[in-house]
This record gives structure tokens, C-alpha cells and sequence, in this order.
């Protein structure tokens, strides 16, 4: 090269925490526990499953791991669906010893349920606790005290803190999940609803853009013209953001959007849908974080940039949306290499004609 001093080597690392993603043997209480419906709730379809006896749903459990474990890690067994914490005391006993059981023989690893922030005390906790509870995934939905009442939860910002407090005092995991874009909810709430999620510490977090569901309060209201969903605009521009900050504390956001289930497709109404929702919000927070570290467009030029294959799915965002972005950012799409390294670095400058050994990398196709 001529005398100019070629560019050293960028590296960094992939945002998104390390962890081990367990498998989960999901067992649904559709609206077992709650006092009323939620404004905006649709158990039966987000979840696929009816309401049924609990008794009934004890067996089937007992049933399903009545032989030995099997190869591999054995699975987490979780409640979902209801509000656990707030079933009769004999419910939720019945269901821990049958959990204890299963962990002590090994055929489960850990036990987790979802519940309300205004469900939980700490006596009832450490009584979980003590049974063998390991996590604890609270439906806060937001903190803000307009959408909180908006969507008439019946609890206010200070029981959603307490509750991830006294979860984690209990010595259990902390779950949060959040719902963008309720009755009431202005961007600026759900920026405020992450600062203070990530004051209460947890350790995973769900998002589900709010979605109007046939059959639910929501519903009415849509009709009537008094709800207007977030538009699939304001959550691509809210929801990555939040992604980011989550994923840079160590907070893994391990659900973007309802799981797709038959029965839910035939009863949204409107709202922020997309069957690759959770693909292009990764993909855009991931474009936030490598725009704030990659150099000047200008110091990009004739450099290959090698990304971790296991995002080759969602780099480049859905059907390819973000290589004009990337390309306006200075970062040439065609320069782009998949390696099996779990880092991106950005090379050094290349001498005119002399790329990388393509034996080793591949270039980026999509």
C-alpha cells in the first residue's frame, strides 16, 4: 500500500446477552384466578387453549411426564394464562407439589409462572419459593398511570414496582412483560415504561405490541372509534430502541409479539401485525447498535465487514428492507461476509484488487 496507514481492525461483540434458552412445557389456565377480564384480553386465542378443570389439567401434567427423563435437558414447566398467584391457596398448592415432584425425579429443570404485579405478597411468594418456584413473569403491561387506568388494570405504578420488588426479594427470577401501545399510551410513556423496567432489574422480557381482539373490551372500543392502535410505523420506531437498551443491560427480550396461533389470526381486528414482526425489530435494533460503532461512511470504503452467521436470518432485516439503510450508512452491502465467529469486525483496508481469502469467507447474499 502506499504510505498511507491502512485501517485497523474494528471488532465487537453481538449485542444481544448470551444465555441458555430452555425448552418450555407451556400448561394454560385461560383467566383461572382473575378477578375481572382485562380490557384488552383474549386468552383463548393468544394462547390456543380453553378454560378447563384445573384437576383435569393436574393429570394431564402427571401424564405427560410419567416416564423417565428423556435425552437431553429436561424442560421448564410454566403456568400461563391466568393469575397464578391469585388462584385458591389449595389450587396453587396441588399444582407446586405436583412441580416439586417432578423436579426432585428430574423430568422438569425449573418451574415458572406469569401472574399480576397486584396478585403478589411476600408471604405468598416465599411460600412459592419454598415449593420450588424459580421464576416469576409479571403481567405489568405498562407503569404509566394513564394507560394503566386507560385500560382499566386496577393497579397503579407504585403496586407494578412493588411487585417486581418483592419478586426479586423473594429470591425468585424476575419476568416483565410490557404491552407498547395501550389505550392512552403516547411513545414517550413506553421510552419511561423501559427506564423504569430496567430499574427493576429483570432478567427476561416479553413485548407485545397491543393488538384489538375480537371478543374484548378493546374491541368495543375500537368500534366506536375511541381506541386507535400504534401503527406498525410507531412500533418499528418505539420498539427497537427499547430492544437495544434492554439487550445492552444484559436483559434478554425473549418474545416480540403474540405467538402465532390459528385461532388468534381469525380474531385481530387491527393493530400492529406482521408474521415477521419479531425478525425486522431485531434486525432494526441491531442496525442501531452497529450504527453507532461503525466509522464514517468515508472510512468504510474497500473494507469487508464479517458478521456472525447465526444472523445471516435477520441481518439485513426482512426481504432485504435495510440494505438501502445500511448501504446510506456507508456499509456496502456486497462487502458484507458471513463467518462462524460469534463477533463482527470490521477489516482493514484492502490493496486495490486483493479481497479475502473466499475460501474462508462467503459474500453476503440475500
Amino acid at each position: 500500500m502506499s504510505g498511507e496507514k491502512a485501517a485497523q481492525p474494528l471488532s465487537f461483540p453481538h449485542p444481544e446477552p448470551d444465555g441458555f434458552r430452555p425448552k418450555i412445557w407451556p400448561v394454560f389456565i385461560p383467566f383461572a384466578g382473575c378477578a375481572t377480564r382485562c380490557l384488552f384480553c383474549a386468552q383463548e386465542a393468544q394462547t390456543g387453549a380453553r378454560p378447563r378443570p384445573l384437576e383435569e389439567l393436574r393429570r394431564e401434567i402427571a401424564g405427560r411426564f410419567s416416564g423417565p427423563p428423556g435425552p437431553g435437558p429436561a424442560p421448564e414447566l410454566a403456568f400461563y394464562g391466568g393469575t397464578f398467584t391469585a388462584l385458591p391457596r389449595p389450587e396453587q398448592d396441588a399444582f407446586m407439589f405436583l412441580a416439586a415432584r417432578l423436579k426432585s425425579e428430574g423430568l422438569v429443570s425449573r418451574v415458572r409462572c406469569s401472574t399480576r404485579p397486584d396478585a403478589v405478597n411476600a408471604a405468598g411468594l416465599a411460600r412459592l419459593r419454598a415449593f420450588g418456584l424459580d421464576v416469576l413473569e409479571l403481567g405489568i403491561q405498562s407503569f404509566a398511570p394513564g394507560p394503566l387506568e386507560a385500560s382499566r388494570r386496577g393497579y397503579a405504578q407504585e403496586e407494578a414496582l412493588r411487585g417486581c420488588r418483592l419478586t426479586r426479594e423473594a429470591g425468585l427470577e424476575l419476568g416483565v412483560q410490557l404491552m407498547p401501545g395501550l389505550p392512552g399510551m403516547r411513545e414517550e410513556d413506553f421510552a419511561e415504561d423501559i427506564r423504569l423496567c430496567l430499574e427493576a432489574r429483570p432478567v427476561m422480557v416479553r413485548l407485545y405490541p397491543c393488538l384489538v381482539l375480537e371478543g374484548t373490551g378493546l374491541a368495543e372500543e375500537w368500534r366506536k372509534g375511541g381506541f386507535i392502535p400504534w401503527s406498525m410505523d410507531q412500533v418499528m420506531l418505539a420498539l427497537p430502541p427499547a430492544i437495544l437498551a434492554l439487550w445492552e443491560r444484559g436483559i434478554p427480550v425473549i418474545r416480540l409479539g403474540l405467538c402465532p396461533e390459528a385461532e388468534l389470526e381469525g380474531k385481530i381486528l387491527a393493530g400492529p401485525r406482521h408474521p415477521a414482526l419479531g425478525q425486522m425489530l431485531r434486525a432494526q435494533a441491531l442496525f442501531l447498535y452497529l450504527s453507532e460503532r461503525l466509522p464514517p461512511p468515508e472510512e468504510l470504503a474497500g473494507r469487508a465487514f464479517h458478521v456472525p452467521r447465526r444472523t445471516q436470518g435477520e441481518f439485513f432485516g426482512q426481504r432485504g428492507a435495510l440494505k438501502i439503510s445500511y448501504a446510506r450508512r456507508g456499509l456496502d452491502p456486497a462487502g458484507v461476509r458471513w463467518w462462524d465467529r460469534d463477533y463482527f469486525e470490521l477489516s482493514s483496508c484492502q490493496s486495490p484488487g486483493k479481497q479475502a481469502n473466499s475460501a474462508q469467507y462467503e459474500f453476503g447474499q440475500s
